[in-house]
């Protein structure tokens, strides 16, 4: 029997996210002994400066696609936020399992809502998607970064400077914490989710057939489909950590797909948002990016500082 080898981040969520893969795929029949293998990305271990400036997301899966493309592990269980529009050559996206809630959340340290922050209240993210529209809804907040995993994170809100700090949703609920730490779901109408947020996507090599049919066990197509449009929307705009970009695709009743796309400025004073339906996920994706940048997007970008 071939053991699988499955490439993970050592972070609390990364482990539990793979762990739940693994067990997904043994309830659905694999008959296969599975292996985790911790790898430590440049991503993890800068964490001093913001992710924009030290390369972008592509900092969390580099190491680990290596040893994909060396074969050293088999697969790797990433959130698709994590991962860059373009994949390297023979890597393919697997599997993305039925998606979980890809709203934001806010958590502070006295409980309250957004509105119920005082006036200058310093809130902490990592994210220029999120501080543009966090901005957009309360423009006398003061945005300051912060990087580490979740649990990381959630300390420094009780230790640092910091009156709330914006989390992915889906990664509170996978780690159980939610119920508990959550102080307000930010809406997707307020706050345009990242491309891919709430979706795990599992990469492999394109040419290892034995782990894409054993993969396709936990398969969601709907998900997949809201995938391609975001990340095509994603490429099209030429988004990373380095731009305030956000998209977020839903499946309708008759199966077409409707994405709103959002690009703005740093200080949220601009804030565009395009929105269309399509029964092509992937055209319909460049098509909400080429009016974004119409509309004004292509200026939003070539203003943005060069040390973002």
């Amino acid at each position: 029997m071939r053991k699988i080898i499955v490439g993970s981040r050592s972070s609390k969520l990364a482990m539990t996210q793979t762990k739940w893969v693994i067990e997904q795929l043994k309830q659905a029949g694999a008959p296969y002994e599975f292996e985790i293998k911790n790898i430590i990305t440049k991503g993890d271990r800068i964490l001093d400066v913001t992710l924009s400036k030290v390369g972008g997301k592509g900092l969390f899966v580099k190491e680990i696609e290596q040893q994909m493309i060396d074969e050293d592990i088999d697969f790797a269980v990433h959130s698709m936020k994590d991962l860059p529009s373009e994949l390297p050559t023979g890597l393919i996206i697997g599997a993305t399992p039925a998606r979980v809630d890809a709203r934001d959340a806010l958590i502070t340290k006295t409980g309250g809502r957004l509105d119920s922050l005082p006036e200058g209240a310093v809130v902490g993210t990592s994210s220029l998607r999120r501080g543009s529209q966090l901005l957009k809804l309360r423009p006398d907040l003061k945005i300051e970064s912060i990087r580490g995993n979740i649990d990381t994170r959630l300390e420094k809100l009780k230790t640092g400077p910091f009156d709330g700090i914006l989390l992915a949703a889906a990664g509170l609920q996978r780690m159980g914490w939610s119920d508990e730490t959550v102080s307000e779901y930010i809406s997707t109408d307020d706050m345009i989710p990242a491309v891919g947020q709430g979706i795990l996507a599992i990469e492999c090599r394109a040419d290892d057939q034995e782990v894409r049919d054993l993969l396709n066990l936990i398969h969601d197509q709907m998900t997949e489909k809201v995938a391609f449009a975001e990340r095509s929307f994603l490429a099209a705009i030429e988004g990373s950590c380095h731009v305030p970009v956000g998209g977020f695709a839903t499946i309708n009743e008759d199966l077409s797909t409707t994405l709103v796309g959002f690009l703005g400025s740093v200080d949220g004073q601009q804030i565009l948002l395009e929105r269309e339906t399509s029964l092509d996920p992937m055209q319909l994706g460049q098509t909400v990016a080429t009016r974004l940048l119409d509309a004004g997007g292509r200026e939003i970008l070539a203003s943005l500082p060069d040390d973002l």
